[in-house]
């Protein structure tokens, strides 16, 4: 069961599926006579089933040698290719016309399909080489084809296609068992790689496919109109399950699509209409409306769907309001739209009129047997000595899903007497009652944390975070860790979306009904309180007892309402309390000293009174306060873990947390009065995150923040005040999420791309994964100003009008950013790849394209420019010679090498390639020496661009040391020593080097040529004429140069001067013949001429003309760089 790999597989696996629309999910390519009744129809059953789009061909479209317009349409939008080489697939000359058009797609388009060969019953080899049998089908059925020519290149074609594809990592049936094992392993494949908006189901879906077959057979039958379904039934039958099958199985037939959960719970919640409304529309159409109140929400709903194609599931509906408040009137949807309600009242869909009503049905005891096998054995079947016992409970359950998977997993790993027990008990519990047969899973946890941590989540903490709610357990000394982990176990608690806290109504409702039972009359002295009725009732007639344990009034709807603490006097063990507008009067010393989590919304105190104990808080909220000072007098707090202000309008400054050494969380959103964070939040070392997000008066925040290194979310969105950032961010070294859009940063700080924890961030406009973020920064602090060119040494020339311009070196600077430049240090050769790829993959405003030498003679309607700069110190001096050279072949229109310099050593060496980048050995004595670089650029441009400016940043990549350096434009322009500096540090002998010159979109770079310039020298002068051919290699190698290998020519006569000493290098070979080669990039070679004569003279004068041979790097636009990942940020050093 192995996958067939290659290594040229293909890039689009790492191709982003989920931003394109496609037409189908899956394209089919196979011989119908060797696969169509067995794999392939097996392959598209098993695709059908999952809900996967597939495409198969009908035998009618293939005619001729030419792809029919319906074909090609299928293949072009298909998301993946699935192509199916047989033993007789080359016999079929429609499949190899459909692989070539498969193939070419795949290439052309970066949006094209994903490609996932399969060889059925033929060796992946024989597909690759084409050979045996195989091989001969293909040149057979090529015979046919007139004339030659055309039957040759129609083999070629196929024969490419077929290599290319047997290339690819694919599925070799001969490592699978059976057929069937292949077609499961397919189908996973291709579920993983589709767009992932499938819901989860269940675990196990025993019977859900003939559940959804039922709901789909009634949506196909309106078809041609709305089609309204309800799903009707009582609790635990699956009615939620069945709706997210059917989504699952049409969802992508919809460009807008919702599937809205939990609707009576949100309902209940404050302005839970208005966040499904919110939640509806965000699902629809991808936006963030803001509703100020249900009219205007639903208003705005009717406006936004009328007429359109959508689908919208409705779970858990109970009231028919809560259709008419997302829904508008659904005889307003366009045709083909599909609208599911689930709900347990057969009422409500009677007044909606809906088209048709399918009804929950109980399991039959087939599938019930099944499904509890599953949960109790982990197997579709029970074990031998449990079938007895296993039937019985399956008949107690009646066929309900929710009893059968609850007590499956109660009884799962239980010895046969433990299930008699089980059984036993369940005999005395009637079969109509649910929550009494939910109980069991209750009663078998022998813990009494665990018990604990069921009825706290019951009560108080459903829809709650799960950290945030362990938190607080913890607090609580309830192990939460392990008792949420076993909770789960045993389906008496689910992790929902997001983390939250979820289980299911029935369940619920057991839990409360177990606390309701400790005390039927009397809701004083049960251990939690959260049913509204029975908390305010205790709470005027002063009721409540020390075994009051928690206790939740919400009091938003009804009006604030004021009480004395001293009714609180009695509930001395109260560890969880919720207020909601309610305001309480006298000592406050009245309330438990045991409190862990206090949630007191719309409190009205200016400060939190003294006389409050909050020694062992874990969780502290005031959201939506009057808090004016959170306390007069800082006290220790040790505890507390999670701090929460937000919304507190009248907040100016946050408290002192000297004394709050344990704080993870400080969370302060929306509070428009705040204007200091007190520079005490430099001890918190413990802190994971900041959030003040909206607090709009809040100034720069204090340097201690940045000291601390254990803070891993900064959120500071909408901070209009604070306008700058400082460097010393990079100081908090597990910051994995910064958020800063909408602040005064007009500039990231620099030193956030040196940070190596970062992974998410907003900033300057800029938003997203850092790996992606952080080149479009950097290239930000690169790009070019709109300084005048004469900063530089430059010379300018219009080669088509013979217009010479010559630019000056300016004896001052301009001014520049603090930074001017940015070294990127890696690992490795390949990380130096991946990271020039990110770097040359975000490049704004620069050309990366290179023309073919052959096409650029032919340019005819495009101007030639050159330009001339020189990077080195302050008071360097171009030497005449190399000047002069220059400017003659500037005032020439030859842009041929004849009339370019080349080298002259001592004073210059000169490099040369086609396109924007030269690549070189620094050559010896380098280190000395080399005083500057003089770079000169020919480049094209179309007559409207003449004006843009040109050059915008320069590269200089070193492949030994793994390092590349950027100078933006205004670095380049004010060269200084220091930048000359960071140069000739970087460059070592016989470091492999090159040279990128980065320009304007509009311009592209035809000839690159690089002269390393030299100081003189007494001791030697040679003046060789060399004529430099650039060829580029056919195929891209990214490798180090090799130490080259000097073969001196038979006909070259060499004798010592007297003032030369000349030892062989240990990293030159002296061999017969003189030939320099370095390979693979550049390649060089430098050959003596048979008329060159060498004569011994003191000044050593060597008169020679070489030939050499530079073979650049391959062709440079994105294209190069974009098979590799982007990876930047945690390599970053700037100068």
């Amino acid at each position: 069961m192995e996958r067939t790999s290659s290594s040229s597989s293909s890039s689009s696996s790492s191709f982003n599926l989920n931003s394109h629309q496609w037409m189908y999910d899956v394209f089919i390519n196979f011989r119908g006579e060797d696969t169509r009744k067995n794999l392939v129809s097996h392959l598209y059953a098993a695709l059908s089933n999952a809900g996967i789009n597939t495409f198969l061909d009908d035998e009618k479209l293939k005619k001729g040698w030419e792809v029919e317009p319906e074909l090609l349409r299928a293949i072009q939008g298909s998301q993946i290719c699935l192509v199916i080489f047989s033993e007789h697939y080359t016999q079929s000359s429609w499949c190899l016309v459909e692989l070539v058009k498969i193939m070419e797609h795949r290439r052309s388009n970066n949006n094209g399909p994903v490609v996932i060969p399969i060889f059925y019953h033929v060796d992946p080899s024989v597909v690759r080489r084409q050979g045996g049998d195989f091989g001969k089908a293909l040149e057979a059925i090529t015979k046919r084809i007139q004339p030659e020519k055309e039957r040759q290149e129609l083999l070629r074609m196929w024969k490419r296609a077929l290599n290319q594809a047997a290339n690819i990592s694919g599925w070799d049936s001969s490592t699978f068992r059976s057929e069937n094992e292949l077609v499961n392993k397919i189908v996973d494949e291709v579920r993983r790689k589709v767009e992932n908006t499938f819901l989860p189901t269940t675990e196990f879906p025993v019977g859900l496919e003939s559940r959804v077959d039922q709901v789909f057979m009634s949506i196909e039958n309106q078809s041609s109109k709305v089609s309204m379904v309800g799903i009707w039934g009582m609790g635990g039958l699956g009615k939620t399950t069945t709706a997210k099958g059917i989504y699952n199985k049409i969802h992508r037939k919809f460009v807008h699509r919702s599937f809205i959960e939990n609707i009576r719970q949100t309902c209940e919640s404050n302005k839970g209409y208005i966040r499904l409304q919110q939640q509806l529309l965000s699902d629809l159409f991808k936006t963030k409306e803001k509703i100020h109140n249900i009219a205007s929400g639903t208003a705005i709903i009717n406006k936004r769907i009328s007429e359109k194609k959508v689908l919208i599931v409705l779970d858990d509906v109970t009231k028919e309001q809560q259709v008419k408040s997302l829904c508008g009137n659904p005889k307003f949807l366009g045709l083909g739209t599909v609208l599911i309600v689930t709900t347990r009242d057969a009422n409500i869909l009677r007044r909606l009129e809906v088209d048709c009503v399918c009804t929950a049905e109980e399991m039959n005891e087939n599938e019930s047997l099944e499904l509890f096998s599953w949960h109790a054995f982990r197997s579709a079947s029970p074990k031998a000595n449990f079938s007895e016992l296993s039937q019985n409970v399956v008949n107690y359950c009646g066929g309900l899903p929710l009893a059968v998977e609850v007590l499956g997993s109660y009884l799962y790993k239980r010895t046969k007497e433990e299930w008699k027990s089980v059984l036993s008990i369940l005999e005395k519990i009637p079969n109509d009652e649910v929550q009494e047969k939910l109980r069991i899973s209750y009663d078998g946890l022998t813990d009494d944390t665990k018990k604990a941590i069921f009825l706290d989540v019951c009560c108080f903490f459903i829809g709650k975070d799960k950290d945030y709610v362990t938190e607080i357990l913890n607090g609580c000394g309830l192990f939460p860790d392990i008792g949420i982990a076993v909770l789960i176990e045993r389906s008496l608690l689910k992790v929902e979306k997001n983390n939250k806290l979820g289980m299911h109504d029935l369940i619920r409702d057991m839990g409360r009904e177990i606390v309701r039972e400790s005390s039927k009359e009397d809701p004083g002295v049960r251990s939690r309180l959260w049913f509204q009725e029975d908390v305010y009732d205790v709470l005027t007639k002063n009721t409540g007892t020390q075994k009051v344990e928690g206790l939740i009034l919400n009091l938003q709807r009804k009006g604030r309402y004021s009480f004395n603490a001293n009714v609180f006097q009695q509930m001395k063990n109260m560890r969880l309390l919720q207020l909601d507008c309610v305001d309480l009067t006298g000592d406050f010393g009245h309330l438990s000293k045991q409190l862990r989590w206090v949630n007191w919304q719309r409190s009205t105190f200016n400060c939190i009174p003294n006389d409050l104990y909050l020694g062992n808080l874990v969780v502290l909220e005031l959201k939506y306060s009057h808090v004016k000072q959170v306390w007069k007098e800082t006290k220790l707090l040790d505890k507390l873990k999670i701090l929460n202000l937000s919304h507190s309008k009248y907040l100016r400054s946050t408290p002192d947390f000297s004394k709050l050494p344990n704080l993870e969380k400080l969370i302060m959103k929306d509070c428009p009065s705040l204007s200091e964070v007190h520079p005490s939040i430099g001890v918190l070392k413990n802190l994971l995150l900041i959030n003040v997000k909206d607090c709009t008066s809040l100034g720069n925040l204090p340097r201690e923040i940045y000291q601390l290194i254990s803070v891993k979310t900064l959120i500071l969105d909408g901070c209009s005040k604070i306008d700058k950032l400082e460097e010393d961010i990079v100081q908090m070294t597990s910051l994995t999420t910064l958020v800063a859009a909408n602040t005064g940063v007009k500039q990231a700080p620099f030193s956030i791309v040196r940070s190596k924890s970062i992974l998410f961030i907003s900033l300057c406009g800029y938003e997203g994964l850092s790996r992606d973020i952080f080149p479009s920064l950097i290239w930000s602090w690169m790009s070019p100003t709109m300084n005048s060119l004469p900063h530089i040494p430059l010379t300018s020339m219009d080669v088509e009008n013979n217009n010479l311009v010559l630019g000056y070196q300016s004896t001052t600077h301009s001014s520049c950013s603090e930074h001017r430049s940015v070294l990127v240090q890696c690992e490795s050769e390949i990380q130096l790849i991946q990271k020039l790829s990110s770097f040359l993959d975000g490049l704004d405003g620069a050309s990366l394209t290179e023309s073919e030498t052959s096409h650029a003679s032919q340019i005819s309607d495009l101007y030639l420019k050159s330009l001339s700069v020189t990077m080195g110190s302050r008071n360097i001096v171009v030497d005449d010679a190399l000047g002069k050279r220059l400017s003659q072949g500037l005032t020439t229109n030859d842009s041929s090498d004849s009339s370019l310099p080349g080298d002259n050593y001592p004073s210059w060496l000169a490099y040369k390639s086609e396109g924007p980048s030269v690549r070189f050995q620094v050559p010896r004595d380098s280190d000395d020496c080399l005083k500057g670089i003089t770079f000169y650029v020919v480049y094209s441009f179309a007559p409207e661009n003449m004006e843009i400016e040109c050059l915008t940043s320069i590269l200089i990549i070193n492949y030994t040391k793994f390092t590349f350096h950027i100078y933006k434009r205004d670095t380049i322009m004010s060269f200084n020593d220091e930048d000359w500096h960071s140069v000739v540090s970087n460059l070592a002998v016989g470091d492999n080097v090159g040279i990128f010159v980065a320009f304007e979109n509009e311009l592209t770079v035809k000839k690159t040529v690089v002269y390393l310039i030299y100081g003189q020298s007494n001791a030697m002068h040679i003046e060789p004429s060399i004529a430099v051919e650039v060829e580029p290699p056919s195929e891209v190698q990214m490798k180090p140069l090799p130490e080259p290998e000097v073969q001196p020519s038979s006909n070259v006569k060499r004798e010592p001067s007297p003032d030369v000493k000349m030892e062989p290098s240990p990293d030159v070979k002296m061999e017969p013949s003189l030939a320099v080669k370095n390979e693979p990039l550049p390649e060089l070679e430098v050959q003596a001429l048979s008329n060159v004569k060498r004569e011994p003279s003191p000044d050593v004068k060597m008169e020679s003309s070489l030939v050499v041979k530079n073979e650049p790097l391959p062709k440079r636009n994105k294209n190069l760089f974009a098979r590799l990942s982007k990876r930047v940020g945690e390599c970053l050093r700037l100068n």
